[in-house]
């Protein structure tokens, strides 16, 4: 765990993975409707993201790559990425692949994390310059959690701008140089 305090952290962490048991368990909980707390080789059962991690380090599990990354999910991204609803596949979508990538030795995940914050991006921002708070809060159905943040953060510094731009003088005289000198002799 990266950031023990952040709860953000902790919920990616709860993503749920799919993994395949290399090892023979007893005396585990994991499933249930089991009525033995044995898994044999081979199994695949359901695991939260931070238990498959510290499994798979072990060398008793082998992790699958998540559905929210599956052939479907990129085909989508390459049509049309800003319109793909990356929220329900997976609230934390570019963090968790951050983490899963290297679990599961996918190196296109990567890539394509890079390709969809790309294009999302421009998006995101675009929106949280000129529309509406009503129109806004549609689009907000489908962003992710790291983007609802880049969103609020957009349209903050928008605040801010315009505030800056419309209210009082332009240029504020320092209180040191309006002071005047006092003459030498």
């Amino acid at each position: 765990m990266a950031n023990y305090y952040d709860i953000d952290d902790i919920l990616v962490e709860e993503e749920i993975v799919s993994v395949k048991f290399l090892k023979e368990a007893s005396g585990v909980g994991i499933d249930p409707s089991s009525e033995a707390d044995f898994i044999e080789v081979d199994s695949k059962v359901e695991l939260p993201f931070w238990l498959a991690h510290e499994l798979q380090l072990r060398q008793a599990v082998s992790v699958y790559v998540p559905p929210c990354f599956n052939q479907k999910t990129r085909l989508e991204i390459q049509a049309d990425c800003a319109s793909v609803d990356l929220r329900s596949r997976c609230p934390y979508f570019y963090e968790f692949g951050c983490k899963i990538a290297p679990i599961v030795g996918d190196r296109t995940i990567g890539v394509l994390l890079l390709s969809a914050f790309r294009n999302r991006y421009k998006e995101i921002l675009t929106k949280a310059h000129t529309a509406a708070i009503a129109a806004g809060s549609k689009f907000w159905t489908i962003l992710t959690n790291e983007e609802i943040n880049l969103y609020e953060t957009a349209q903050s510094a928008m605040a801010s701008f315009k505030k800056w731009r419309m209210g009082g003088p332009r240029f504020q005289i320092a209180s040191i140089l309006g002071r005047k000198r006092k003459p030498a002799e």
